[in-house]
């Protein structure tokens, strides 16, 4: 495991992610996991880091946050600026806002912190709608309620928005077998 995985799972733990109920088990569990999809679909260092992180801020779903957003420098210092810029996108996004535009090739997201808008680049899009993926798929098959409620919008979200994924969190998505 490379340093800065080494840091934030250290983070992670001393900020009580093992303790934190979450489908599947903990947070802890869950972000593993979603690290390990990120991983195995061959996403950047960074795009796996912030996946790994991606709730430290709590997010529009799932408003347990593990580190106050005044202390962003923590979480850059362990993991880099780079991968906390894309934990700060994940966790700001107001999905409300965000996710029926995702097809669209340039996206205003709505902070939901500073209530300002801004376009992100096209990689830092690809990044989110990335680590929404491997965070939704990890969700939906450890919550069986959330997938019957949810699943096929998903399945619809990701096809729509497959531009900004990879061929491989595509594959996932389209070959998962989601309850009717």
């Amino acid at each position: 495991m490379n340093v800065a995985f080494e840091a934030a799972d250290a983070l992670l733990l001393a900020r009580g992610a093992k303790t934190i109920e979450h489908p599947g088990g903990t947070l802890y569990e869950h972000l593993q996991r979603v690290r390990a999809l990120l991983a195995e679909w061959k996403a950047g260092y960074d795009v796996q880091l912030a996946g790994l992180c991606h709730a430290f801020y709590g997010t529009d779903g799932f408003a347990t946050a593990l580190l106050p957003l005044d202390q962003r420098a923590i979480l850059a210092d362990a993991i880099g600026l780079r991968a906390e810029s894309l934990v700060y996108l994940y966790a700001s996004a107001e999905r409300d806002d965000v996710y029926p535009r995702l097809h669209e090739k340039r996206v205003e997201f709505r902070d939901r912190f500073t209530h300002t808008h801004r376009i992100p680049d096209g990689e830092s899009l690809n990044a989110f709608v990335e680590i929404t993926a491997a965070n939704e798929l990890d969700v939906v098959r450890h919550n069986r309620a959330l997938a019957i409620e949810h699943g096929k919008a998903l399945l619809k979200l990701f096809s729509d928005s497959r531009s900004h994924l990879s061929s491989a969190a595509w594959q996932a998505w389209r070959s998962e077998p989601l309850p009717q």
